[in-house]
């Protein structure tokens, strides 16, 4: 007996899309179309659309698990602070963005007019969240061996090799240290809010130098945005080469 269709699959296009080279034959196709589908075309459309946002919620979350798991598997030694960075190199906007277009997404994505007009299909941000989302849906329709699979797949040759240093601290381990050695005194961090909807919070960071020197972050959580501040900070004073 098929399966039925999540709600998040329901309300999505039924018409058949082209043939997108996944790996993954979808039960349920509809939730293909769902991860496809950006809020400004669900806008535009109306009816009660679907679009990919709820998915790119749980694709995060999924794909943070995939590549964190792949990591630990492949470095058993390595401590918490290097597996952390490992992963940020792997996922992030910019590289999420890159397998986007490898994999096809970008011509497949349905957008608004407005959206379209604006560039909105090569934007690396609205990429990043159409990657996310297709994760999403490959575990809703075939779970957690799927997606797993798929992100094992997607990544293949983008494994970073482990550092030969002996260990890799973070940024804000080291940012600390430093400023232990040169001021005897340690950078402070304040949470100064949070904008964007519950699915896509941003977060903003201040960091203050000993020196009184300020810097800001914004990310995805609090603790991503104080590595970001740290790591500018790191830049700036010298302990970083620029990006």
């Amino acid at each position: 007996m098929p399966a039925s269709p999540t709600p998040d699959a329901a309300s999505a296009e039924s018409s058949p899309l082209h043939p997108l080279d996944l790996g993954h034959e979808f039960a349920t196709p509809a939730l293909l179309a769902t991860a496809l589908t950006h809020s400004s075309c669900a806008n535009e459309r109306g009816e009660g659309t679907r679009h990919n946002e709820r998915l790119e919620f749980l694709g995060d979350a999924v794909l943070e698990l995939c590549v964190s798991e792949e990591l630990f598997s492949l470095f058993p030694e390595a401590p918490e602070g290097e597996l952390t960075l490992l992963r940020s190199q792997l996922v992030n906007e910019a590289s999420l963005a890159a397998m986007a277009l490898r994999l096809g997404l970008a011509g497949h994505v349905r957008l608004g007019r407005g959206e379209e007009n604006q560039g909105g299909r090569s934007r690396p941000s609205l990429l990043s969240d159409v990657f996310e989302a297709v994760v999403g849906a490959i575990f809703l329709d075939g779970g957690y061996t799927a997606a797993r699979a798929f992100v094992s797949r997607t990544f293949d040759g983008q494994w970073p090799e482990r550092p030969a240093a002996p260990k890799i601290k973070d940024f804000k381990s080291r940012l600390q240290e430093f400023t232990q050695r040169t001021h005897k005194a340690r950078p402070v961090y304040a949470l100064l809010g949070s904008a964007g909807p519950e699915h896509d919070k941003r977060f903003e960071v201040r960091l203050t130098l000993p020196c009184g020197r300020e810097i800001l972050a914004v990310e995805k959580s609090v603790k991503k945005a104080e590595q970001q501040a740290a790591r500018l900070a790191l830049t700036v004073l010298g302990q970083l080469p620029e990006a």
